[in-house]
């Protein structure tokens, strides 16, 4: 697919088919995080791949919806600030670096006939529980991975020239 029909068809899917997704479009869109640029080239990010089935009452504890758990994966975004670059003035990039990865994961998802939804409402501490994780292991975001079930609505945007600012 063309890229810039890519970032058209993308959008957040709050339905999934139980259809599970084949390991080669896991490895893919896994690989696809994994060539995202980050900081310095750092890579600060760890990516859990969690598969729902029989998990469903611990993932509800990280975001209560019924459709989060409803895909066959989840994945957590996490940023591995021991190891990110910073910054002079001391902003760690540890959770832009996994932002850029968990982006890049999400429209390799689309090009594939894959759906996402990214998640940020989560329970910090769920997660932090649930996933075992270590003090210098930061949960990011969260998505399901899996095959649409619903149809997309209409995207509202705002206009470019509320976004963009030409210098001077």
């Amino acid at each position: 697919m063309e890229f810039s029909e890519v970032i058209k068809r993308r959008y957040s899917v709050r339905a999934y088919q139980a259809k599970p997704v084949e390991e080669d479009k896991l490895q893919k869109v896994l690989e696809a995080a994994r060539l995202a640029p980050t900081a310095a080239n750092r890579q600060p990010f760890l990516l859990i791949v969690i598969h729902t089935k029989g998990r469903e009452s611990e993932l509800k504890r990280i975001y209560g919806r019924d459709w989060f758990c409803q895909a066959p994966i989840v994945i957590c975004a996490c940023a591995v600030t021991s190891e990110a670059w910073t910054r002079m003035d001391g902003k760690n990039y540890g959770t832009v670096d996994a932002t850029i990865a968990l982006d890049h994961l999400i429209l390799a998802a689309a090009d594939l006939g894959l759906g996402t939804c990214w998640v940020a409402a989560f329970n910090p501490a769920a997660v932090k529980e649930i996933l075992r994780l270590p003090a210098d292991i930061e949960p990011v975001a969260f998505t399901p991975l899996g095959y649409p079930a619903d149809e997309p609505g209409l995207k509202k945007r705002k206009a470019l020239s509320h976004l963009v600012r030409l210098e001077k």
